[in-house]
């Protein structure tokens, strides 16, 4: 590798070195030092931030989509040095580097081809009707602008899509919000050259500094002065349950209470029909394990929970059970998650009810799958059984009747997506699953499995709580930049006090 990551802060526009540093802790190579965040950076982020959306907030959209473009090429320039640096921090392979990386660039070449559109600013004009009885109505134009400066909290298990400039950021910034970024201590050094990489991109396109800002790692109290800042008036956040709670708890406690966009997890249910099950059990079993185990199990969207009918449960469990005993032991991203997912792996085994019909043998920082079995009654007796392990954790669900499935599918939390599989013989129980799964996830899918996120228009990575904190939002696809827009109406303006977009839109 040609890069060596320096370890420092970039705070509008500097490197900025602190006295406190904390030590990565890579899979492959020596660890590195990198500067601890301290409350006085995230201040100081925070005032640069909304120096800079006095101008960036008001900037052409061409002038964003430029800019947009400008750090997808430099993110492409530095992709040698991202794939080597990244899997030393993760563990992932190659592969999945390279993939993230031209993921994290497709995001924001589609987000500058969607500004530029400017369909999403939803132009409204209401024309004035002077001699309108018995009233008047006034001249009326509405669009939706920029909300002021966002804070992004980088994600362990993206170090490149979800994190410095994932898809957070890229839709902040396209929205004309200045962004501060808070990196995961999982991959600093990925961090830093991301952030290099949206410096150049700064200078090149002669943006105010303040335009962006990375603090490295820190602790609790680093996080909490972020989202409490009040400068800040978003945040975006992928991550645990019971961390996004507490920043959305504090988010709402504020004097100035903001929108806390937080996607926290999901088990990712999926729904196999009795004709599907009878006709391609072993087809489906080993598709589930595959998605099951994808990247360690380490997706928000990995597929833990298998519903199956008790006539073709041991069909399904047997094939899941081969397909997964061949599956090798895998890196996780870092030690916490490993030992996490131990604790997870041995608190559903202990369950009375639970079959285990593979043990994980993970140690250190490694993995390997668990596959349990429970019948659909005891499952509803033990709401412990659905919370998220994050892991290659697999829990097939076995019910007696169509019924027993319906009641199942009421019962789940809110989820990320919901999965059917099904045949043409199932088509009147999966209308009746319909109407439930669509008030429990954000997306539905039939036949297919859930991992791998299509960036797009159309996509919903999101849904009711617990799987996010505003069910009404998107943290992938174009619709994500909604998070980070008001509608203001326009009374009487005259159009030379108007946003050019509202007096010439394209």
């Amino acid at each position: 590798m040609s890069w060596t990551p320096h370890g420092m802060h970039l705070i509008a526009g500097d490197w900025v070195e602190t006295q406190r540093r904390f030590a990565s802790e890579p899979v492959e190579g020596a660890p590195q030092a990198f500067c601890l965040g301290s409350v006085a950076l995230v201040q100081e982020a925070c005032e640069a931030a909304e120096e800079a959306f006095w101008s960036f907030g008001y900037s052409s959209r061409e002038g964003r989509a430029a800019f947009l473009e400008q750090i997808a090429t430099e993110i492409d320039a530095r992709l040698e040095d991202i794939a080597v640096i990244g899997r030393q921090e993760t563990g992932l392979p190659d592969a999945r580097m390279r993939g993230e990386c031209g993921r994290t660039t497709g995001q924001l070449r589609l987000f500058a081809e969607h500004i530029r559109k400017g369909t999403y600013l939803d132009l409204r004009h209401d024309e004035a009707l002077p001699d309108r009885a018995p009233l008047p109505r006034p001249d009326l134009r509405m669009m939706q602008r920029p909300i002021g400066p966002v804070a992004v909290f980088g994600a362990s298990n993206f170090p490149l899509a979800f994190s410095v400039a994932g898809g957070d950021t890229a839709a902040a910034l396209a929205a004309g919000c200045p962004v501060v970024v808070k990196g995961h201590s999982a991959h600093p050094g990925t961090s830093e050259i991301v952030a290099e990489a949206i410096h150049a991109a700064i200078k090149i396109c002669d943006l105010h500094p303040g335009v962006f800002s990375l603090i490295q790692g820190g602790n609790r109290e680093v996080g909490a002065a972020l989202v409490q800042h009040p400068l800040i008036k978003a945040v975006g956040f992928t991550g645990s349950l019971a961390g996004g709670r507490a920043l959305f708890d504090l988010c709402a406690q504020r004097p100035e209470p903001i929108p806390f966009f937080g996607e926290l997890g999901s088990v990712n249910p999926m729904f196999i029909l009795p004709e599907a099950a009878a006709a391609r059990s072993e087809e489906l079993a080993s598709g589930w394990a595959s998605s099951l185990t994808l990247g360690a199990g380490q997706f928000c969207t990995n597929p833990g929970i298998a519903i199956v009918m008790e006539d073709h449960a041991k069909s399904f469990a047997d094939a899941a059970l081969a397909a997964l005993e061949q599956t090798p032991e895998q890196v996780m991203l870092t030690h916490g998650i490993a030992s996490a997912y131990r604790d997870g792996c041995v608190q559903m085994a202990c369950h009375e009810t639970v079959h285990t019909r593979l043990t994980s043998a993970s140690v250190s920082r490694s993995a390997t799958p668990q596959l349990c079995v429970v019948k659909g009654a005891d499952w509803l007796a033990a709401p412990d059984l659905e919370e998220e392990v994050f892991g290659p954790l697999g829990l097939i669900v076995t019910v007696a009747s169509a019924d027993e499935m319906m009641k199942i599918a009421r019962h789940f939390k809110g989820q990320l997506t919901c999965t059917l599989h099904l045949d043409k013989g199932d088509t009147e129980l999966a209308q009746r699953l319909m109407p439930v799964l669509e008030r429990k996830a954000g997306r539905i899918l039939a036949n297919g499995f859930p991992t791998g996120v299509e960036v797009s228009d159309t996509m919903v990575h999101g849904g009711p709580y617990p799987a996010s904190t505003n069910f009404g939002a998107t943290s992938v696809g174009t619709l994500s930049i909604r998070r980070f827009l008001r509608p203001v109406c326009f009374q009487n303006i005259p159009a030379e006090l108007l946003p050019a977009d509202l007096v010439t839109p394209e």
